[in-house]
């Protein structure tokens, strides 16, 4: 959420930053700027009342001290606590309307951030590795999964409908070696304080990190919208601190979580459809890092090297772009989108999204430091999937795909799957 005495002192810059976006959401500044100038005049007034109301109860006490009557003051004092529980009334609504319109609002690109329309204006950062080359015609993951038995979406469809996978055999093993893999690399040699966090969250805790209310349609909810399915473990571990004041010497935090994401997927049919790229539920392994704004900058540059080297180690090539000013998430400042080569698509698949979202999320669950001075700051959250398995999983497969149908396990994995091969 953005800062209500930001936008009121810097109303052009925050239009200007908010138009890089595209969408309308600059055009409701006035609208926000109006429903603060109501809220705070309302404010005004009662503190006036409250102050006039105190002094006349005051010399009422003294004329009732003396004997002499007091009822046209008591008359008085009565009408101004009618007007002040309006007043309240009318200040506790421009506070709840204000609030409603400052969650619509997303967050400010970071100034830095290339400006573009749409995904095709982001530039691409560096690459690692090379492509595979193979001397045979690679077969992408549904034709290599189905042969091997790893996954059977026709009785996941059974289950639970269209959109859902659900692994068997050396695939299912192959989904766990991938996540115990990630969770070891990110805790043991990255630092990361491993977190295994709830899978249903409160609506409270999805309007903290900005998945409400803006994507609502996208989330599974149960219990008329005051629960839902984690969409991702960013959700349940940044709002691990939120309404404390955590003490500077316990910053930065950093965490590390799985848990399966469930996505609706809203608006997407059609998009990636085939096989297990775009599915309702899938595994995760994310990053959380809860830092100071002076640490900001650089723990994006971190973590985001953190989520590179689970494709390093794998052996996996891939890029790494910025997201422009047009394809930013809702709630982030500044993304970099890391993006592996899966030669049975011909094309890179986003396995994880790392980005720095200032101190927007931090507003919204009230997530606070003290500083050296003493004084409460807002915190700055950032997170990246470290990765998500799905995607990871079909480039394993298709990059290390041989030509009698096998696939290579990567050094890296075989103690955490057992063997070197499936076949």
């Amino acid at each position: 959420m953005l800062d209500i005495r930001f936008i009121r002192e810097n109303p052009d810059l925050v239009r200007e930053r908010l138009a890089l976006r595209g969408g309308e959401a600059h055009l409701c500044i006035d609208q926000i700027l109006e429903s603060d100038r109501r809220r705070r005049e309302a404010e005004t007034q009662l503190q006036q009342l409250n102050g006039e109301r105190k002094r006349l109860s005051k010399t009422i006490g003294m004329k009732r001290s003396r004997g002499e009557a007091s009822a046209e003051l008591e008359a008085e004092v009565r009408a101004i606590g009618e007007r002040i529980g309006e007043l309240e009334q009318q200040t506790a609504a421009a506070e709840t309307g204000q609030r409603e319109l400052l969650l619509q609002l997303p967050n400010l690109p970071h100034a830095q951030c290339p400006v573009g329309a749409d995904s095709s204006a982001n530039p691409v950062v560096r690459e690692w590795g090379e492509k595979p080359t193979f001397a045979f015609e690679p077969k992408d993951h549904v034709a290599l999964g189905s042969a091997l038995g790893l996954f059977d979406p026709e009785r996941a469809a059974k289950i639970s409908g269209s959109g859902f996978v659900c692994f068997t055999g050396d695939g299912a093993r192959l989904e766990r070696a991938l996540i115990n893999f990630c969770l070891d690399l990110q805790t043991q040699e990255h630092g990361y304080r491993e977190v295994s966090p709830p899978f249903l969250i409160r609506r409270e805790a999805m309007i903290g990190t900005g998945q409400l209310p803006k994507f609502e349609d996208d989330m599974y909810e149960l219990e008329g919208g005051a629960m839902f399915l984690a969409p991702t473990a960013e959700v349940p571990v940044t709002n691990l601190h939120r309404e404390e004041i955590v003490p500077l010497a316990s910053l930065p935090m950093s965490f590390a979580a799985y848990t399966p994401c469930f996505r609706r997927e809203a608006g997407s049919a059609g998009r990636e459809t085939r096989g297990i790229i775009r599915v309702h539920q899938f595994d995760k392994v994310e990053l959380v890092r809860i830092v100071t704004p002076e640490e900001s900058a650089a723990a994006l540059e971190l973590l985001t090297g953190h989520a590179e080297t689970v494709l390093q180690r794998l052996g996996l090539h891939y890029r790494v772009i910025e997201l422009c000013t047009g394809d930013l998430g809702f709630g982030s400042a500044k993304t970099y989108d890391i993006e592996v080569w899966a030669p049975g698509q011909n094309a890179y698949l986003e396995v994880s999204s790392c980005s720095n979202f200032g101190d927007f999320q931090a507003r919204r669950m009230n997530l606070r430091y003290k500083d050296a001075e003493g004084k409460n700051q807002f915190c700055h959250t950032l997170n990246g999937s470290g990765t998500a398995m799905p995607r990871l999983f079909v480039a394993l497969l298709e990059s290390f795909q041989r030509e009698d149908g096998s696939i290579a396990v990567p050094e890296p994995l075989r103690r955490y799957f057992g063997r070197d091969e499936i076949r």
